[in-house]
């Protein structure tokens, strides 16, 4: 009976922890990018909120490749973060 006891709690600390959140990769599509100095402002944008890891901004693409912790971070925000950099994103596919 003990080790049933054990296996909820487990579960329910693990539930609540996130401990089933994951690095999440958002490919984000910034069409605003107009020179080859947009990409380090969007760049700088997203690496400062919080759960992003890293981030790989193209001009040539006009996009963003942004890979973050899915637990402290959506993809709303991260196109939030960029628009507010003056680079309005939509989220082009996520993995």
């Amino acid at each position: 009976m003990k080790s049933i006891h054990s296996i909820a709690l487990f579960a329910a600390l693990a539930l609540s922890s996130g401990a089933f959140a994951g690095v999440q990769t958002a490919t984000l599509d910034v069409p605003g990018m107009t020179c080859a100095s947009c990409p380090i402002t969007v760049k700088k944008a997203l690496m400062k909120v919080d759960g992003v890891q890293q981030v790989k901004a193209s001009f040539e693409k006009r996009e963003a490749v942004v890979t973050f912790d899915d637990s402290k971070v959506s993809v709303e925000k991260l196109s939030l973060a960029s628009a507010n950099a003056g680079y309005p994103a939509t989220v082009k596919a996520s993995k």
